[in-house]
């Protein structure tokens, strides 16, 4: 990639990690405003919208993306203007968000796309489009065709698991301790697939849910060997980087 190109991809991250703020921050204004409406607990509301998966990968995204034009704008190049290669953190934490954003993308326009939300919760269109498919093929895209990344070894896949793992467990644990503010039942979980008390799942109980667990953690190992590949793939040689 030129440095004309390189410095344009580098502005269109920017943008896309601003976006997403907007979008993050328009769907919260939305979830307090309607919170307040209902009569609900904003407390809870804010804690339930920060422990959506989605929420949580796209401010990941965000934060990584804008590290990333940090780092290009301030070290990308040595004083000879030789690109260096981005540090390991850097490309491990861009491995994780194009990982996550992968799998937000197809989790929620195969299983979620559709499902009907209670009286009050409905997302802001433009906002939900943006952290459900704009911001997935952007990532997916800087993937494939942005400033090439750094070469990882195949055992780096394993922090991309971190998130994941942490974030059932708490979802897990958290579920039948929270009163959803929306319904009144005594539990609340970010996604009915994560919900033992879904009639729907298939086996039932935890039993369904386990099913979906390790489907989606099986998804999250093949999208990020697939990445690293792709990175591995495009790294640039010891001598170009300099």
């Amino acid at each position: 990639m030129s440095p004309a190109l390189e410095r344009t991809w580098t502005v269109l991250r920017a943008v896309t990690a601003a976006l997403i703020v907007a979008a993050i921050v328009r769907q919260l204004a939305a979830s307090v405003g309607s919170a307040l409406e209902y009569g609900r607990d904003v407390a809870t509301v804010i804690a339930n919208f920060f422990s959506f998966f989605t929420i949580l990968s796209n401010a990941s995204s965000a934060v990584v993306l804008a590290w990333a034009v940090v780092w290009f704008a301030t070290r990308g190049r040595d004083a000879d203007g030789v690109r260096r290669r981005e540090p390991r953190g850097l490309a491990i934490a861009l491995v994780s968000v194009t990982t996550y954003m992968v799998i937000t993308g197809v989790v929620y326009n195969i299983l979620l796309r559709g499902v009907e939300l209670p009286q009050g919760s409905e997302p802001v269109p433009w906002s939900n489009e943006v952290l459900h498919v704009v911001a997935p093929v952007f990532l997916l895209a800087d993937a494939l065709i942005a400033v090439r990344r750094r070469a990882l070894a195949w055992r780096d896949t394993l922090w991309v698991l971190v998130f994941p793992v942490t974030w059932v467990v708490y979802t897990l644990v958290r579920g039948p301790l929270v009163t959803d503010p929306t319904i009144g039942p005594g539990y609340w979980y970010p996604y009915p697939f994560l919900n033992p008390n879904n009639p729907d799942l298939v086996p039932p109980g935890y039993a369904g849910v386990a099913v979906y667990v390790v489907g989606i953690a099986a998804a999250i190992i093949v999208v990020a060997y697939g990445v690293v590949w792709v990175g591995r793939r495009r790294a640039l040689s010891p001598r170009a980087e300099g």
